[in-house]
């Protein structure tokens, strides 16, 4: 069980930490290093959905990490580096208002706590993050590499793990400030150990914006789509994950969405590395 509980570290979806309710032992840490990336893509989720003005790629390399501080409880902090692009305008009609450009700078840093409450055959745990308005906003381009505002986020977790499978689920709230809206977020995971050293699993990942805030984009923002108010959508994906021996893995994934709002309809890839200290 203790090796099941650090492979469900591995998370790669939309949120970009863990959403397992597996804590890390006393002294214990994991490390990730992963890069994700969304595609060029000039399609917004909508109703109806619309073209951004440039083609735009979106890609994240970031550091996550998980420390115990004791059996239960499990300190958290997340690196994003966001590397972002916008190229060639999405029709030869448009006169553009935004520029060619690409940015490479911090996105917004996320540091937390989670707590286990419960562990007998199912576990119940409880995590709050805190992610730092820390992104970079261009004007001239239109990019922003995280949201202009200060989140904090409450979940709740639970989960099993069992011989070869396990199954997790979450749900819980993005409370944002600077007049963004706040969001509800529900997911969840199943996981099967289909070789010795090979998981295979699948996850569904919903956000949906309370459409509560009065943040008004800049104009050039909303053209490129990144990080911009009231964005939702509803995930699905799946996840391989290696083990190379008992502390060191690879991890791979790929996210898709049903439907959204105000987000990219293009799917990400992700590739990981994991060390278990």
């Amino acid at each position: 069980m203790k090796k099941l509980a650090y492979l469900l570290l591995i998370t790669i979806s939309f949120n970009v930490y863990s959403q397992s309710p597996w804590t890390q032992k006393k002294g214990e840490a994991y490390l990730q290093l992963s890069f994700t990336t969304i595609p060029s893509y000039s399609t917004l989720f909508g109703n109806p959905e619309y073209n951004t003005e440039r083609k735009i790629n979106d890609n994240t390399l970031q550091l996550y990490a998980e420390y115990g501080i004791s059996d239960k409880t499990t300190l958290i902090a997340n690196l994003p580096l966001k590397m972002v692009a916008s190229n060639e305008v999405t029709s030869p009609t448009i006169t553009p208002f935004t520029t060619e450009d690409s940015q490479t700078a911090l996105g917004n840093i996320q540091l937390g706590i989670k707590q286990n409450f419960y562990n007998n055959k199912w576990l119940i745990s409880g995590q709050l993050l805190v992610e730092a308005n820390t992104g970079t906003y261009e004007e001239a381009s239109g990019l922003r590499t995280g949201y202009d505002a200060w989140t904090i986020t409450p979940t709740f977790i639970v989960g099993r793990g069992f011989n070869n499978w396990y199954i997790q689920a979450f749900t819980g709230v993005d409370i944002r400030t600077n007049e963004y809206s706040s969001a509800f977020k529900l997911g969840g995971e199943a996981g099967y150990k289909a070789l010795d050293w090979l998981w295979v699993a699948g996850f569904l990942d919903g956000v949906a914006s309370f459409q509560n805030g009065d943040f008004l984009d800049p104009t050039n923002n909303r053209l490129t789509g990144l990080y911009v108010n009231n964005q939702s959508y509803a995930a699905f994906g799946v996840k391989l994950i290696g083990e190379f021996d008992k502390n060191f893995g690879v991890n791979a994934g790929f996210g898709g969405a049903f439907d959204g709002r105000n987000v990219a309809k293009s799917p990400a890839l992700s590739l990981g590395l994991y060390y278990k200290l």
